[in-house]
């Protein structure tokens, strides 16, 4: 099975967009058709096919983050209330603002007092919830507890979210410190650096190599400063490309990994969200075979995805999986040794959860250490730079005046 990227029309005639994980091009059609679309496109996700960053990152989302948290917690209050499902489904009509959000849920609606089971519908919505969202409500329509499923769905992805969201918090200060310095550092070279520069030619003075290396390279900043906006965003732009071949991802996953400094927070981090993955399916009742595949996909570092993917094939051969996921030596020994523990005890949903609390713990105790000791640094190192050129600008300035004098 490989993961495709499709476009359909639906029966409005409206543009759909999404990802199928399918056999071939031909399923792809074969599964739109029979939802009562019009296959346009289909390909590999991997081939990319101009989905560029910038694209990912501005493209709408129905769903997605807190408005899919929202919708979960407020469907298992209403359905806990006692109302039945498409019932709660016209209530949650009222309350999305956008036009999109509110056609997905009048599709979803529709759909379920079609006779449609509520995973079914939600698959149809075109890759707008997770194979995990839909996996978890599908057991819990299996086991009949609907609404504790979507209770315990809610808290994952409130979980998910906080740890997303700590790690881009811990990181907006560093970058906007990194940003404010370093055009404050092309502005000193660019423009103030010159000054000087004319003067000590006027002057015909004998300066310090150093001085005259900052002096060339304020001088080179002036007249090429568009070089050096030019040459980033054209890096950017080829590392954009480049991510997303999954030969150089999977090398650059693994490079990540070996770094001492933050490779063992990734690997915390991805352990973290897999633990809790996999403990949520499983107390759901969703076999471990299939947690497994989808907590691969759940997993950032395509190093690691791999290895439960490795993992997942020696669990069906009845190996264990503290045992499959040890091979790969990349997981903490702590968490397969919790995993160990939960496997031998017939409690491994709770073990993983308890898993994915202690790993998220240290995570958040990680992040705030990287804090603590990354924004002096930074801080210091910018700092140095700025007067390291302010010195060797003003230095030869301090020697004239005492000649002078």
């Amino acid at each position: 099975m490989a993961l495709f990227s499709y476009k359909a029309l639906n029966a409005r005639g409206e543009t759909l967009e999404g990802q199928m994980e399918a056999a071939s091009r031909d399923d792809v059609a074969q599964r739109l058709q029979e939802q009562g679309h019009l296959p346009v496109e289909a390909r590999l996700a991997s081939e990319g096919g101009g989905g560029s960053l910038l694209k990912t990152l501005t493209r709408p989302r129905p769903f997605a983050g807190e408005r899919l948290v929202q919708f979960t917690q407020q469907l298992a209050t209403l359905l806990g209330a006692g109302q039945p499902l498409d019932r709660a489904l016209s209530i949650l009509l009222e309350l999305p603002e956008d036009d999109a959000a509110r056609r997905t849920l009048v599709e979803v609606r529709d759909s379920v007092r079609g006779g449609s089971a509520l995973s079914t519908a939600l698959e149809r919505q075109h890759g707008t919830f997770s194979r995990l969202y839909i996996n978890m409500v599908r057991a819990g329509e299996a086991g009949g507890s609907l609404q504790e499923t979507l209770s315990r769905l809610a808290e994952y992805l409130e979980r998910s979210r906080a740890l997303q969201g700590r790690v881009v918090n811990a990181l907006i200060y560093p970058a906007i410190l990194l940003v404010m310095v370093g055009l404050s550092l092309l502005f000193l070279l660019g423009y103030v650096v010159p000054q000087f520069a004319q003067m000590y030619e006027n002057l015909d003075a004998a300066l310090p190599l150093f001085t005259q290396i900052v002096l060339g390279v304020g001088l080179f900043v002036r007249d090429w400063w568009i070089v050096l906006l030019v040459v980033p965003a054209l890096a950017a732009w080829w590392f954009d490309r480049k991510r997303r071949q999954p030969a150089f991802r999977e090398a650059l996953d693994a490079w990540i990994l070996r770094r001492r400094f933050f490779g063992g927070l990734v690997a915390k981090m991805e352990t973290a969200r897999l633990a809790r993955t996999l403990g949520t399916l499983v107390r759901n009742g969703v076999p471990l075979m299939a947690a497994l595949g989808i907590g691969r996909n759940v997993l950032g570092n395509r190093v690691l995805a791999a290895d439960v993917e490795a993992a997942a094939t020696e669990v069906k051969n009845g190996v264990a999986l503290s045992t499959a996921l040890a091979r790969g030596k990349r997981f903490p020994k702590l968490a397969l040794q919790m995993i160990q523990v939960g496997e031998e005890s017939g409690a491994l949903d709770t073990m993983l959860v308890k898993t994915a609390e202690t790993f998220e713990q240290q995570t958040s105790l990680a992040l705030d250490r990287m804090l603590a000791a990354l924004v002096p640094l930074v801080t210091v190192v910018l700092a140095g730079v700025v007067g390291l050129v302010v010195l060797a600008v003003l230095t030869p300035l301090y020697d004239l005046t005492n000649a002078i004098g």
